[in-house]
């Protein structure tokens, strides 16, 4: 950066969607609206947003609006009606915020446990029944439970990593046993961290019966080797409690799945890894400070959110492509996905009108994809708008002497640097809109800084169009959805068990257990039950249990 840079200044410069500008406008730009960070080394461009003249003044009573419900947020306001919860998590990296003494010392208490007991696997203080040490890390979660924790330890880890990080994310048999497969003899050395708010959500319920079974086959104690992350008194609470597992954390009821990666959710598997927790809190702590600033030129947060709405026209109309130039940062889009769409992703506002709000998340990495969907986004609809995360440092790895060049004075990173200039130019000539958000480096504290910030634009745009970013009843609706055809397959079964040999087609089945809407569930259940030599056997459409 010059000297010259003046930033946050009054848009003066704002172009037409198909107006050419040439590279001095651009510059101007530039200068007049970049937003940095300080203290973070993170920056946020939003130059190459085409917003109209007056924009941030006509926004500028919404704005007010979202900075006051945001204030009434952190102070503890009832935000998630249906379960009439707080939303606290920006709480867990201030707990001097907190709206009580009781949350304030629960927040301290938890961090320091998982600190001691991070450091008492470390040093060996704690360790496994049949091998010197913890070597592996099985996290066992869905979600936010999961995503979180998996964005970290992809971004931070290194070949240094005290141990290795391992996950069950879903209930796909296949997965599971790929995973259980690849830990094979090193399960004697490996500590599972099982994450469920209830414990009883199917997946990593799913998850851990599965695992207790592979400890079981080569006479393992899981107990012995496990550690809890859950709510108090839920079932899976007292399944730890009762067998006596290593160590219960706490999940409190103000924290959503897709905000939790700085409680125990995420900082329990980060420090068991060997990542610097403290430096991730710091980051966001930082970054919660600087999108308080109730000035929306000067909160990168509100731009983001603001750059957000002017895309959408408020109401979804383009996806968002997350695009970040780093390898580290690969998982980001996936994360991005949870926080956002199912925080926006939402049928009704707050006054009961039926919106269908939302925005699409979708991406991957920089310069890979350039080679896999930029010719759409460039050439085809113009649908989206494009997230661009730069990062200026090459490599995490300290001490690494000077890049070797690929071209003369060229080095890898310089390609990439370049990749990501030249995809950006190139979509906002084609009338492409896109922000870019700039660190320095990669590291715990700046990737708090970026969850951080988007954790803000999430609830600060939530407000501008007028919905509650904070439960989600779709997510209900389609478990109770599963759960139901759960239920229909334990009739389906218990029929066809009641008369063995008898084969019947899934319509007339359907009709036989009091189910006439459902004969294409009862087929592609039984279908899958018969393709799994479950019992059940299909010829020529029509099922029966073995005899």
């Amino acid at each position: 950066m010059t000297s010259a840079i003046r930033y946050n200044q009054p848009l003066q410069l704002t172009p037409n969607e198909n107006e050419p500008m040439d590279a001095s406008t651009l510059w101007k730009r530039y200068q007049a609206h970049l937003c940095k960070c300080p203290g973070l080394g993170v920056s946020l461009d939003i130059s190459r947003m085409r917003f109209e003249p007056g924009f941030f003044k006509q926004m500028q009573p919404a704005m007010d609006q979202a900075f006051d419900a945001m204030a009434h947020l952190e102070a503890g306001e009832i935000a998630n009606p249906d379960e009439k919860r707080m939303v606290g998590h920006y709480w867990l990296r201030a707990p001097g915020l907190a709206p009580t003494d009781e949350i304030a010392n629960a927040i301290r208490t938890s961090f320091d446990d998982i600190r001691a007991f991070a450091k008492a696997v470390h040093d060996k203080s704690i360790t496994p029944p049949s091998a010197a040490k913890f070597t592996e890390l099985l996290l066992i979660g869905i979600g936010g439970s999961a995503l979180g924790p998996q964005l970290v330890a992809d971004a931070l880890g290194t070949k240094r990593d005290k141990l290795r990080v391992h996950f069950i994310d879903n209930t796909d048999p296949d997965g599971i046993e790929r995973v259980l497969s690849e830990l094979g003899v090193r399960l004697k050395s490996t500590l599972a961290v099982v994450i469920s708010k209830s414990g009883g959500t199917p997946e990593p319920r799913n998850g851990l019966l599965e695992t207790q079974a592979e400890f079981a086959a080569k006479g393992l104690s899981f107990a012995k080797q496990a550690v809890a992350v859950t709510g108090e008194g839920s079932n899976l609470d007292k399944i730890a409690e009762k067998e006596g597992w290593l160590k219960r954390f706490a999940m409190w009821d103000w924290v959503g799945g897709r905000t939790s990666v700085m409680s125990a959710v995420g900082l329990l598997p980060a420090a068991l890894q060997g990542i610097d927790i403290q430096a991730f809190l710091d980051g966001a702590t930082k970054m919660d400070s600087l999108t308080r600033v109730p000035k929306a030129p000067k909160n990168p947060a509100a731009l983001l959110a603001l750059m957000w709405h002017h895309a959408t026209a408020g109401k979804g109309e383009k996806d968002m492509v997350v695009l970040p130039y780093k390898d580290r940062l690969l998982l980001l889009s996936r994360y991005l996905q949870q926080l956002v769409m199912e925080s926006l992703g939402k049928e009704h506002d707050l006054d009961g009108n039926t919106v269908n709000q939302g925005i699409a998340v979708y991406g991957n990495k920089g310069s890979t994809d350039q080679h896999a969907y930029v010719q759409q986004l460039r050439d085809g609809l113009n649908n989206f708008f494009a997230n661009f995360i730069v990062v200026l440092q090459d490599t995490a790895r300290p001490g690494r002497k000077a890049p070797i060049q690929v071209e003369d004075g060229v080095t890898s990173g310089d390609f990439l640097n370049g990749f990501w200039q030249g995809t950006r130019q190139a979509l906002f000539e084609s009338g492409r809109d896109s922000v870019t958000i700039t660190a320095d480096k990669i590291d715990a504290r700046t990737l708090g800084a970026l969850i951080a910030l988007y954790e803000r634009a999430v609830g600060l745009y939530a407000t501008l169009v007028n919905i509650n970013a904070y439960h989600q009843p779709g997510v209900e609706a389609g478990k109770k959805a599963a759960a139901d055809v759960l239920d229909i397959q334990h009739k389906a079964v218990a029929h066809l068990n009641s008369n063995p040999g008898q084969a019947i087609d899934p319509q007339a089945l359907a009709q036989a257990i009091g189910e006439p809407d459902q004969a294409e569930s009862i087929h592609h259940i039984l279908e899958h039950m018969a393709s799994n030599k479950r019992g059940i056997t299909r010829s020529r459409g029509k099922f029966k249990a073995d005899e």
